[in-house]
């Protein structure tokens, strides 16, 4: 993994339909980021927990600083865009 502030890092699940909708946006737009597998990784879901301050998921940080949760396309796209990202 990289260190989160130099880039995109997406803390997720196969199973979670959010996580899935929001690394396909993330894909499609060819953004690079990480991906955190916490089911592969099971303690990093302390670390994503840490970030957003509750155990929701996806939890998507950013080089700003700035995190999303459990984000809408719309959101994401906007917060990517504003980033220069995309």
């Amino acid at each position: 993994m990289s260190n989160p502030q130099d880039k995109i890092t997406m803390y997720g699940a196969e199973w979670c339909g959010d996580c899935r909708r929001s690394k396909k946006l993330l894909d499609t737009l060819g953004v690079d980021y990480d991906y955190v597998d916490l089911e592969a990784v099971p303690e990093a879901a302390a670390i994503a927990e840490g970030i957003a301050g509750r155990k929701n998921i996806p939890v998507i940080s950013f080089p700003d600083g700035a995190f999303q949760v459990e984000p809408a396309d719309s959101e994401l796209h906007a917060k990517l865009t504003q980033l220069g990202a995309i």
